[in-house]
């Protein structure tokens, strides 16, 4: 428990995590600029029962527990973008023969590299996402997410293991697909544009407000930038018990516009009360988030024998 709390701890200064310093203050910054517009919304954002709420206190501990099975059961037994790169080269070699491409230069590479390992990375993420919510047997793990009644950066990490595991092997996948094919045509002129390490367009998009979609802080986007862009109002409409069907999209609203998925934040009304929690009784401890799961679909297979 100790190395988990270390390893949490860590993550506050690591540009790759979604809760690094730089982007909780950046989120802060913008959180208060949109309290000062928006007064009514103050009593709720600045409630200690929205921070201090059971549902949040299980995120913050099971934030603790997550870095704990991540690091000692799932790192171990995910095979690293590396190897898939590796592999991927060594076919394209083998099969196809020498193809290599002289004719950009190393920064236009650059940019392209970066670009299509953000597009494609996005585009794996929404389908991985999307699958979490139309296939029932992965819906019962995608529900450990769902089941936040109160939204806070930390909900981001109520992911179940299986889950965790499955967007580690599209991370690796979509990754390794796109370098071993970047490096057989390019070889060693493939690079990322980078900030502080992390690929410049994520660092862009954490420092606008990522941590503000796990949040109550209902910023929208007008709807022509909504159509490209998921606004932090969008994914807390996706943790509705209403729109949970819809905004699956990581960072671009493209691919909900395309596949018919997108809710503009703009179609909700005023009035209209947003609820989340999905089965929120099955979810009130650490031990229902890991096991709740497998229980219900051992109950599921028995019916069927």
């Amino acid at each position: 428990m100790e190395t988990s709390l270390v390893d949490s701890f860590i993550a506050l200064f690591s540009p790759s995590k979604r809760i690094y310093w730089v982007y909780i203050l950046s989120s802060l910054f913008i959180a208060t600029i949109y309290l000062l517009v928006h007064k009514k919304e103050r009593r709720i954002n600045l409630n200690s029962k929205l921070w201090f709420h059971k549902s949040a206190l299980l995120d913050y501990k099971y934030f603790v527990v997550s870095f704990f099975i991540k690091t000692l059961l799932i790192l171990p037994i995910i095979v690293s973008a590396k190897e898939i790169t590796l592999f991927t080269y060594k076919f394209l070699l083998e099969n196809y023969g020498f193809a290599k491409i002289t004719y950009f230069s190393y920064s236009e590479v650059m940019i392209l590299f970066t670009l299509t390992l953000f597009i494609v990375s996005d585009f794996t993420r929404y389908w991985i996402h999307r699958f979490l919510h139309t296939i029932p047997f992965l819906w019962e793990f995608h529900k450990v997410h769902h089941s936040a009644k109160v939204l806070n950066p930390l909900t981001f990490y109520r992911i179940h293991p299986v889950e965790n595991i499955l967007f580690a092997l599209r991370y690796s996948l979509s990754i390794g697909l796109i370098s071993g094919i970047f490096i057989y045509f390019f070889g060693a002129m493939i690079g990322v544009v980078e900030i502080v390490g992390v690929n410049v367009i994520l660092f862009f998009f954490s420092l606008m407000g990522s941590n503000l979609r796990h949040s109550h802080i209902k910023l929208s986007y007008p709807k022509i930038i909504e159509n490209i862009f998921i606004s932090p109002f969008s994914h807390q409409l996706h943790h509705s018990t209403k729109y949970y069907n819809k905004n699956y999209g990581g960072y671009l609203a493209i691919w909900d516009k395309v596949f018919g998925t997108l809710q503009h934040s703009k179609n909700i009304k005023n009035n209209e009360k947003i609820k989340y929690g999905v089965e929120i009784k099955d979810f009130q401890t650490i031990s229902n988030l890991l096991f709740t799961p497998f229980i219900k679909l051992g109950k599921k297979y028995e019916k069927t024998i």
